[in-house]
């Protein structure tokens, strides 16, 4: 089976159709939601305190779900039209961007505590065209150079990717470290065909380590029977989503209707006033209250 990566660029690759049918795969959603939390857990956040994150290749909002669980505030960049437009459909909390991450980042210096990608990585060493800026090894460089700066002291950066060749995972680390980021990979599973997930693992400065030793100690990667986890997670994933559908109904089978509170529909309100969504009703005193019901 070949790589998607092998097949078309990303944009062209998740167009309308591939985009939808990604997002409601329920295997997708589970092995997204499996990785974002690891790559949560590696990026060493203070806990109890809600960071503002960079979400690299968003897609369509299914690692930011995540992160919207766990209370972070987060910005979403992807290079596919369609991904980001199920991203809007789907109503997520993160603030999104339409940019290819090859060209590098536009950020202040300093603006995220933390970054996090899933499955993205890999798409950046291909080459489109012959152009010399367009080769994988310039790419990476304006990415990583751009990136660094873009994040505060003390920070991390989790990148879960699939590796074609050691060649390949020494060329993104070469570059990495050239533009400043210390740090390394770690294997989850090393010895499983099916669990085995790499995460390049990169620190700003100390990358928040409170030893303040000059060379950052890697986390360690999982170890453990892989496949009987993976396969422990999926079932419990999939029963969370059936509890989760048949909470939205009533005794008797019937579907309940879904009320938000005041606080959740100015959230919203504000989030398509930022996004430019014309025709949102102006706040009162009457928004988020329920009717009486008409005699």
């Amino acid at each position: 089976m070949s790589r998607p990566e092998y097949e078309a660029p990303p944009e062209i690759y998740y167009g309308d159709a591939e985009a939808k049918k990604y997002t409601n795969n329920s295997r997708n959603q589970a092995i997204q939601s499996q990785m974002t939390e690891r790559a949560l857990e590696l990026l060493n956040l203070p806990p109890g305190k809600p960071a503002f994150l960079l979400d690299i290749g968003c897609g369509s909002g299914l690692s930011g779900e995540i992160l919207d669980d766990e209370g972070h505030v987060w910005v979403g960049v992807d290079i596919a039209p369609s991904m980001l437009e199920v991203a809007l459909e789907r109503e997520v909390e993160g603030d999104l961007f339409l940019h290819d991450i090859g060209q590098g980042f536009g950020f202040r210096p300093g603006s995220f505590d933390g970054a996090i990608s899933i499955s993205v990585l890999q798409w950046l060493c291909n080459a489109d065209t012959t152009s010399p800026t367009s080769s994988p090894y310039a790419r990476l460089t304006r990415f990583f150079t751009t990136l660094h700066a873009s994040l505060t002291n003390s920070s991390r950066a989790v990148f879960q990717f699939y590796p074609h060749s050691d060649d390949q995972i020494r060329m993104i680390m070469g570059v990495a470290q050239k533009a400043g980021f210390q740090g390394g990979l770690v294997v989850d599973y090393p010895n499983s065909r099916k669990a085995k997930k790499y995460f390049l693992c990169l620190f700003v400065g100390n990358g928040g380590s409170s030893s303040g030793a000059a060379k950052i100690q890697v986390p360690e990667g999982l170890q453990g029977d892989g496949d009987a986890i993976e396969e422990s997670r999926a079932v419990k994933y999939e029963s969370s989503r059936r509890t989760s559908k048949s909470d939205l109904r009533g005794s008797k089978g019937k579907k309940r209707k879904n009320l938000k509170d005041r606080d959740w529909i100015l959230r919203k309100k504000e989030l398509y006033r930022q996004r430019g969504k014309d025709g949102v009703p102006r706040d009162s005193k009457f928004t988020g209250r329920r009717r009486k019901p008409e005699f």
